[in-house]
């Protein structure tokens, strides 16, 4: 029988303590006697990280192995971390209870840069050095992944390997090596240095990074011949017959996403000039349709859940769209399995398959402009049109729905006054639409809910080079809208929200950041950073002590324009799209011209044929 690392008082006296306990339905147990022990974490609390489809695919993946035991381990939560802290209780994983120290590997999945002094709260609740240079063989080998590791350098003092790329392909190859240099008796660094020749594999210990006067980066360089000057993503490019769960772990307790999570393509074809995601994943790659309705019976059976959602970037653009969405309606809605479509574009297609799905009195329809003005959405490459967005919010009020969330961001390159007033003006007018229709046949008030983000800069994306807003110019665009939604017509039916400021100048920061940050990290977590992404416990003044006592300016890294020439702290990894082709996109999107999509016409981007693939199929 398993003993659980926490007390029976301890867990009385903790929020939610099935966060700790393990044990879950479809959760893996092997025997300690194995090659490989490797400690899955997602550096969130545990609702968060069990709802990331990455970590059940590579858990799934793992357990496959006969010498690999994989198990997982989420951060605590501030008041379990404050009793682990007073009684010198170790970080442990889910399955086994034993602690993350005595695993081979710890492989943390990097999601955003809020989570950054989560990593150091995993590593220190460990008993693992901070410092990578700090760590000895009986030490694990950790290992960072993820969106956040195509820029890894302000963390690159805290991890000994970053992965470049999905997981699925050559993570059997590193376990490989591993094996060999516990068997022949290598010391650390000789692991580490072989690691580096695999394809994909960043050790962050064997590179130099010089400095110009101005802050910029010099070099970046290979300390050694044999290592690559450059790391090249991995990607799986037959994305039907790679590796995923038939029977994914079940939570004890409600979940961000507690449903199946059926993934139906990777990358897409749009080409938002504001979106890394749509970069760096790029090829899009189609999972074949068989696949996908056996799969999604195998789920449904093993898990129990009630629901599945179809998981892509941009699920409209799915070539067979209406082939999986008819045989989810037709299979799973009369056994009372509700079906959740996130990322659709509003058409009549997708219009009426929610309409079949969706309780319409209680359901909101949501939309994504980005921006107000049709002129701003040129800028940034949305393929969205005023007459598209208001044609598909006036198709869904026919149909019966009165609610609306719409998102925006404020701060993007070129934007002006007026741009940001269209934000309220475009709200209006779809509120107008609504009370087009007769009294009679309206289903109550139309309710309207504008969001703005802050726009942050993002490695791998055509605006890589521009400036970013501060705290104080993002308030003052917020203002505006404010004060322009309470002044149209129907500002009675359309409510505004806005994020916070400081979070997004901080992320900005870390975004684009260089190794020199990383002792600030380090010491506001020590001042108390924890869980930024959670605003009730951020707290920009810790982090602004730490850049004050390390001579950090954050406008260098937020407020900055860079040039082509400058080298970037993530220029030695090669994605595909090539720096020459984001680099003519940000001219495009000054000149306000539009990109076609992928499936319109090759952009020659460079992902047409990275790792000997094809872009779209070779459809384009």
């Amino acid at each position: 029988m398993r003993k659980l690392a926490l007390r029976d008082e301890i867990l009385l006296s903790i929020e939610k303590p099935a966060r700790y306990i393990g044990n879950e339905v479809n959760a893996v147990m092997k025997s300690r006697d194995v090659d490989i022990r490797f400690a899955m974490c997602f550096p969130d609390v545990y609702e968060i990280g069990m709802s990331h489809l990455g970590i059940q695919i590579l858990y799934d993946m793992f357990n496959k192995r006969e010498d690999t035991w994989c198990e997982r381990v989420y951060s605590p939560w501030t008041d379990l971390d404050a009793v682990m802290h007073k009684e010198h209780i170790p970080l442990f994983a889910l399955e086994s209870q034993d602690p993350i120290k005595d695993f081979d590997f710890l492989g943390i999945t990097i999601q955003y840069e809020m989570c950054y002094t989560n990593i150091l709260q995993i590593l220190d609740l460990s008993g693992i050095p901070m410092m990578a240079v700090d760590r000895t063989w009986d030490d694990p080998i950790v290992i960072g992944g993820g969106p956040c590791a195509y820029n890894p350098e302000p963390l690159a003092d805290f991890f000994d390997i970053f992965y470049i790329g999905e997981g699925e392909v050559v993570y059997d190859e590193l376990l490989e090596l591993f094996k060999k240099a516990k068997k022949e008796g290598w010391n650390r660094e000789t692991f580490l240095r072989q690691a580096s020749h695999i394809a994909g594999i960043y050790v962050p210990s064997l590179y130099k990074v010089s400095y110009h006067e101005d802050g910029t980066i010099a070099a970046f360089e290979p300390i050694y011949d044999d290592v690559p000057k450059t790391v090249e993503k991995q990607i799986v490019m037959d994305v039907t017959n790679a590796s995923y769960p038939k029977t994914p772990v079940v939570p004890f307790i409600k979940c961000t996403q507690d449903r199946v999570v059926l993934e139906i393509q990777r990358g897409c074809i749009r080409g938002c000039r504001f979106c890394q995601a749509g970069m760096i994943y790029r090829p899009t790659r189609e999972r074949d349709l068989a696949m996908l309705k056996e799969y999604a019976y195998a789920m449904l059976k093993s898990t129990g859940h009630e629901e599945i959602s179809l998981s892509s970037l941009s699920s409209s653009d799915y070539s067979d769209l209406a082939g999986i969405v008819n045989f989810l309606i037709d299979e799973f809605e009369k056994t009372g399995v509700n079906i959740s479509l996130p990322s659709l574009r509003i058409d009549a297609f997708s219009l009426d398959v929610m309409s079949k799905v969706q309780d319409i009195k209680k359901s909101s329809l949501t939309f994504a402009p980005e921006a107000g003005s049709q002129r701003l959405r040129n800028v940034i490459n949305k393929g969205l049109t005023e007459e598209v967005i208001l044609d598909g919010a006036g198709k869904a009020f026919d149909g019966g729905w009165n609610k609306v969330k719409l998102y925006f961001m404020l701060g993007l390159p070129t934007e002006t006054e007026d741009d940001m007033k269209d934000i309220a003006h475009l709200a209006d007018k779809i509120a107008r639409r609504y009370y087009e229709i007769p009294k009679d046949q309206r289903n109550g008030k139309c309710q309207i809910t504008v969001s703005t983000s802050f726009f942050v800069p993002k490695p791998f994306t055509p605006f890589q080079w521009v400036p970013m807003n501060n705290r104080d110019e993002f308030l003052g665009k917020a203002k505006i809208v404010n004060q322009e939604v309470k002044d149209q017509l129907n500002r009675k039916s359309i409510k505004y929200n806005w994020h916070e400021a400081d979070v997004t100048v901080l992320e900005g920061i870390l975004a684009r950041g260089d190794r020199r940050l990383a002792p600030a990290i380090l010491r506001a977590y020590e001042k108390g950073a924890l869980y930024d992404a959670w605003g009730e416990n951020f707290k920009y003044s810790r982090w602004s002590e730490a850049f004050d006592e390390f001579h950090l300016d954050p406008a260098f890294y937020t407020e900055r324009e860079r040039s082509y020439e400058e080298i970037l702290p993530w220029d030695f990894i090669r994605i595909g799209v090539t720096k020459k082709f984001l680099w003519k996109e940000w001219e495009r999107a000054q000149k306000e011209e539009v990109t076609k999509n992928c499936r319109a016409g090759c952009s020659g981007c460079g992902a047409s044929v990275f790792g000997g693939g094809v872009c779209y199929e070779g459809k384009n």
